[in-house]
């Protein structure tokens, strides 16, 4: 039996990255691994993880010790406890948030972004035994960071699709939805960075032109550190005279959140920052066409599975829509090949797979 240590500076239910940490653990459990969580308690406690000043007794005495970093902000104490530690390491890399998006509304989350993508020069520095990234867009700063290529490689999140696929949707909810209007469905945290500004226009144009019955339903958490944000979006979905057809949905269950993907004709995103984006594969699996501005990792994640452009045009966005909602070869042939892209790739016995073959890999 191995002792892996699991480390995220926050961990929290609901959270892409948290989620990735918790299967980690889920699958090396099951396998024998002595598989530990551990986070700041300056930031979150979480239940399923002890503090990190556990780690450095939880290591020693095992020279096949790993440690598994989740880089996603900067945390001092992260970078630190790496260059510390003398057992086998790998960092996480989930991407970081440039602080350009957060500036005009949180200085303490900004400089935390900003602290974020300094310190992958830091880790790159360390030379840890593998660097895992989620998508070929977050090898590539990587790598410009100075990580070995030979040491980097790609790894997608495991994720709780497996779990929300056998979940029986909320009945209440679909009755709700089952009004008649067409719905057109985003997942993701409202945070500046997620392009809700341009979901918004592309929804006007749309409902002015195609489909006065539809609705845009925004599913995702507040950050409390970016209250303004939601507020500038009432006020442009108010001003484009869309308000009263928009729905600004915070936590759900995923009884609810199945609920909302069974009754979506469309799943849209305009986010202008990712380094994966969980919810477009979500949507694959559950199989909801996409419509995509395609920016940072989406196109990567995306691949053919969806209508993704170059640019948030609203005018082409609303006519993309329109497209996967009124022709059923166009729908039926994404939703296929969306399906087929999580099967071969996304799934979790996929990455579940690679991700072994990398530890087992260390011992090698």
């Amino acid at each position: 039996m191995r002792r892996v240590a699991i480390v995220s500076e926050a961990l929290y239910s609901g959270d892409a990255v948290s989620n990735d940490a918790f299967e980690m653990q889920r699958i090396l459990t099951a396998r024998g691994d002595e598989a530990v969580l551990f986070s700041s308690q300056r930031v979150m406690k979480c239940e399923r993880s002890r503090d990190i000043s556990a780690l450095p007794a939880f290591l020693s005495g095992d020279p096949q010790a790993i440690l598994i970093h989740h880089h996603c902000i900067g945390w001092k104490g992260g970078v630190e406890l790496l260059r510390r530690t003398t057992c086998k390491r790998i960092i996480k890399y989930h991407n970081v948030t440039p602080s350009r998006f957060f500036e005009s509304y949180s200085n303490d989350l900004a400089r935390s972004c900003r602290l974020g993508r300094e310190q992958l020069r830091d880790l790159a520095e360390i030379e840890c035994e593998r660097y895992l990234c989620d998508s070929e867009y977050n090898r590539s700063e990587m790598l410009e960071a100075g990580a070995s290529e030979e040491r980097c490689s790609v790894l997608p999140p495991f994720h709780h699709i497996d779990r929300l696929d056998s979940v029986q949707a909320d009945p209440r909810l679909l009755r709700r939805l089952d009004d008649g209007g067409t719905n057109l469905l985003f997942v993701g945290r409202r945070v500046p960075h997620k392009g809700h500004r341009y979901l918004l226009d592309a929804f006007a144009v749309y409902h002015k032109h195609y489909d006065p019955s539809s609705r845009l339903l925004l599913v995702g958490r507040q950050d409390g550190a970016v209250l303004g944000y939601t507020f500038e979006l009432r006020e442009r979905a108010l001003r484009l005279g869309v308000l009263e057809r928009v729905l600004f949905v915070d936590e759900v269950s995923e009884a609810q959140l199945k609920a909302y993907y069974e009754r979506a004709a469309a799943f849209v995103t305009a986010s202008e920052h990712e380094g994966f984006c969980v919810p477009v594969v979500e949507a694959m699996a559950l199989r909801v066409p996409i419509v995509a501005f395609g920016d940072t990792a989406v196109p990567l994640t995306v691949g053919d599975s969806g209508l993704v452009w170059d640019k948030p045009d609203p005018y082409l966005l609303a006519q993309s829509i329109a497209e996967v909602v009124r022709n059923e070869d166009v729908r039926q042939s994404l939703t296929e090949r969306g399906w087929r892209r999580y099967r071969d790739t996304f799934a979790n016995r996929c990455i579940e797979r690679d991700f072994l073959h990398e530890l087992d890999s260390l011992a090698a």
